[in-house]
């Protein structure tokens, strides 16, 4: 699936506002928190003396930390169900890199955000210790601030006129230092002026609804051919309702710039999305036009970098300012989703291993291995140290080669043998990792800068029965992101498939954009 090329301008954000859900009411106060409309926090509440007995270094923020759970109707404020949130994540890495910022009892929060600690915190605990850092570090960089609630921490993570204050070189206000952000505004002037026009009418599909192909006849295709006029795919309306090679390009363009797989079908989820009312586009637009807000100081410092949309399935290589390579990928599945953050790619791995998970070896292999002695070398899989691990080879679950960007989540990118999974339009294949289709080409484009890694050297590497790893010794930043909609540099917007399902939160919160 052809994505949009122009994903070399995006400036996307390393965070964003993640669904808020219904905490699991395991203790009293997560009770009050689901059982009320809004959590009406009580100075003498037994369950908020509590916890400020317990952690007596943060009773001079009591006040503070309550006033964001006012109006609070959904829960916690730093948790995804049961996993810490994105929202929560920035807020670490912000607050550990902000200078001389005392962190009130940062062994339990670290805890929090270490993969390999056990931490014994209720998830009411932990939530409000986030809240409680959430309220020291928005003081220390806005010492005027008198009041804090909900609301406004949420327009700080929005506008990021808190959080990301320390690190912007301006203010919120300031001109966005890469034009993603205007072209996303250009687009949304657009649709609001079509929008007031009121040419925008639902497409009446005929029922049953029957895929169109190339030269059917059918008054649906009038419709569409209108819609893609009023989006510029068509330059002009002939109203025909023949499906003729002049709406064939115009459909192809459509399908193209959207992330939908490249053919002249037209099936009925391309008029559910053709449907999707202009209001909820606008919303969209808004919503990525905030993200672009997130990382626009970062990346502008970067001349080289990898940059993973999970949306569009697609994974671009920059260097010095200009696009070396792009390449589809595949990332996690719904119930093991890519995390959304940023890193540092510090090694390139030929011929890698795969250590296979305890959990594949107790669920799938452990039978298979009691009833047949083969079958380990038979998989071109080995035992060492009491794991298994299959070896490397073509046939390597990792491929040929894998990069890797030390994170808490263990999540890396490497090549696939099962290149024919590439040909799906919706790509969550993975338990987690980002599977790259043109991954030989990116360690290639990678290694340009290091002589002594001839092709011919790569190739070899790539064919070794060990694995042979390479620190770099540039680290190359890599971005792996949520971005919705994007613009090319024709102008041309798409909108991708909200994959996670966090777009839905965000735009439910009325992001506030400069318009």
């Amino acid at each position: 699936m052809k994505t949009l090329s122009s994903i070399t301008t995006i400036i996307i954000a390393s965070f964003f506002m993640t669904s808020f859900n219904t905490i699991e009411s395991s203790n009293l106060l997560d009770k009050k928190l689901n059982a009320a409309a809004a959590y009406n926090t009580d100075e003498d509440s037994e369950t908020a003396n509590d916890f400020f007995r317990r952690y007596s270094d943060l009773k001079k923020y009591k006040s503070d930390v309550m006033s964001l759970y006012k109006t609070r109707t959904l829960g916690t404020i730093w948790y995804d169900e049961n996993e810490i949130n994105e929202f929560g994540s920035v807020l670490y890495e912000k607050a550990k890199k902000s200078n001389d910022l005392v962190i009130p009892y940062q062994k339990e929060i670290d805890q929090l955000f270490d993969s390999s600690s056990e931490s014994n915190l209720s998830k009411t605990d932990a939530d409000m210790l986030l809240s409680s850092l959430y309220v020291v570090y928005a003081k220390k960089n806005n010492p005027d601030t008198k009041k804090l609630s909900y609301d406004a921490l949420l327009k700080d993570f929005l506008n990021y006129s808190t959080i990301e204050q320390s690190t912007a070189t301006a203010s919120t206000d300031a001109k966005v230092q890469y034009d993603q952000y205007y072209k996303l505004q250009n687009v949304l002037s657009k649709y609001k002026k079509l929008d007031r026009s009121h040419k925008w009418k639902p497409i009446v599909a005929e029922t049953p609804y029957k895929e169109l192909r190339p030269d059917a006849v059918s008054s649906t295709i009038a419709q569409v051919r209108n819609r893609l006029y009023l989006l510029g795919d068509l330059k002009e309306d002939s109203k025909s309702d023949v499906y003729d090679r002049e709406l064939m390009d115009a459909v192809m363009k459509y399908k193209v710039r959207n992330g939908f797989k490249p053919n002249y079908i037209l099936a009925e989820e391309h008029i559910k999305e053709m449907n999707v009312p202009l209001s909820e586009k606008m919303e969209t637009l808004q919503l990525n036009m905030e993200r672009c807000r997130a990382i626009a100081a970062q990346i502008a410092t970067n001349d080289e970098y990898v940059l993973v949309n999970v949306p569009s399935y697609e994974m671009v290589y920059v260097k010095n300012g200009k696009v070396q390579m792009t390449s589809p990928v595949f990332v996690g599945a719904p119930l093991t989703k890519t995390t959304i953050f940023n890193g540092e790619i510090d090694r390139i791995v030929f011929s890698p291993y795969w250590t296979v998970p305890q959990s594949i070896v107790q669920n799938e292999l452990k039978s298979k291995i009691a009833s047949d002695p083969n079958y380990l070398a038979e998989k071109n899989m080995e035992m060492v140290n009491g794991q298994v691990r299959q070896k490397p080879g073509p046939d390597n679950s990792l491929g040929l080669v894998k990069f890797m960007f030390p994170n808490p989540d263990d999540i890396y990118m490497h090549d696939t043998p099962s290149k024919t999974l590439f040909d799906f339009e919706k790509r969550t294949f993975s338990h987690g990792c980002i599977n790259v289709k043109m991954a030989k080409e990116l360690a290639v484009a990678m290694l340009q800068d290091y002589p002594e890694w001839t092709q011919e050297k790569i190739d070899k590497a790539m064919a070794g029965k060990t694995e042979n790893s390479f620190k770099l010794s540039k680290k190359v930043p890599i971005y792996i992101c949520y971005f919705t909609s994007l613009v090319n540099e024709n102008g041309e917007v798409g909108f991708f498939q909200d994959v996670y399902e966090r777009d839905q939160e965000s735009v439910g919160q009325n992001a506030v954009v400069a318009q």
